[in-house]
């Protein structure tokens, strides 16, 4: 069913139904992230002696006295529903602490982990999307073809090989037997070429994953009845593909473009850590190696707060482009 175009007009100055979709869809987000924090929250506490998870590993020599002091300084003196008061005020004021490797203040660095992460995030999504949406209508126009078969090798393979193999491999072909390409970092300034094996490897999984959604998609739609009267009454077999099927076709994938630009941002882990690229998710792995508990409950509040704000995102565009979500 397709979006009339008074929908579109009603949306577009927003009706009372819409805001109060909108606003329900907030407050549940806020809802999780507050959910989010209370977990992290007592998993500080329940794991270890909160102090002893805040001190330096070569913090020796420690008195009572100076354990009392950062006792207070820490408000663990206090209740826990006190403590997390506190905690959660520290956060809202971007008070995150500091880095337990080197003493200093982790809030100043964050953009520059953030931006390498969300721009590989960000390319990884663009080239998922360009390469695994056409490649769905593709599969779905020419089913049974070679076309369709490899279409459906490459999102097999794409699902099923492992992120951090399938980069080890185009470092092992790319970089070192043909020497077209760095095997990793940044490097300085901007290079298209830096960018080339961790795009490719971390968008691999979202295409494919677009190829199959796509696919089904746009052969349900094929298979429906107003397609059938289409072709009944002569309309071209362009016409049909890409103004009934594919528009049609576009909710599913919109759907999973929002979750799939999410993963990408919290999932790049094993890409960040295979080239060396300098983002969040490998200071989140070099916290854990360093026992370095500060950085990764930053980490870990990035990362949901991302995920929340993007689904978030993704539920009100849902609701605008399918006329049978019902906003009430």
């Amino acid at each position: 069913m397709e979006p009339s175009l008074s929908r579109w007009k009603k949306l577009a100055f927003g009706t009372k139904k819409m805001r109060g979709f909108i606003l329900r869809r907030f407050f549940t987000s806020i809802i999780v992230l507050i959910g989010a924090t209370m977990v992290i929250f007592a998993l500080s506490r329940l794991l270890s002696d909160p102090k002893q998870l805040l001190l330096p590993e070569d913090a020796y020599g420690i008195t009572q006295e100076m354990l009392d002091e950062l006792e207070a300084q820490l408000n663990l003196d206090k209740p826990v529903p006190v403590q997390y008061a506190y905690w959660l005020w520290d956060l809202l004021r971007l008070d995150l602490g500091r880095d337990l490797a080197d003493r200093q203040l982790i809030a100043p660095r964050l953009p520059g982990k953030i931006a390498p992460t969300v721009n590989l995030a960000l390319a990884s999504w663009i080239l998922a999307t360009l390469v695994g949406i056409p490649l769905g209508v593709l599969a779905a126009v020419k089913r049974g073809s070679v076309w369709d078969y490899s279409g459906r090798i490459f999102a097999l393979l794409g699902q099923t090989l492992p992120t951090f193999w399938v980069g080890i491999i185009l470092i092992l072909v790319f970089a070192v037997w043909f020497n077209w390409l760095p095997a990793g970092t940044m490097g300085e300034g901007f290079s298209i070429k830096n960018w080339v094996l961790p795009v490719v490897t971390l968008s691999w999984l979202g295409a494919a994953g677009y190829m199959r959604i796509m696919r089904s998609a746009v052969l349900e739609v094929l298979d429906s009845e107003f397609v059938k009267l289409a072709r009944t009454k002569g309309v071209t077999n362009n016409m049909v593909i890409w103004k009934h099927a594919v528009q049609n076709a576009m909710i599913a994938p919109l759907t999973l473009s929002g979750l799939l630009l999410a993963g990408f941002i919290t999932g790049s882990v094993s890409v960040e850590v295979v080239f060396g690229w300098p983002g969040l998710a490998r200071y989140a792995v070099e916290a854990v190696w360093t026992n370095n508990f500060t950085v990764l409950v930053v980490v870990t509040l990035l990362f949901t707060f991302g995920f929340v704000l993007i689904n978030f995102i993704t539920d009100i565009l849902y609701a605008i482009i399918d006329p049978r979500i019902r906003l009430t």
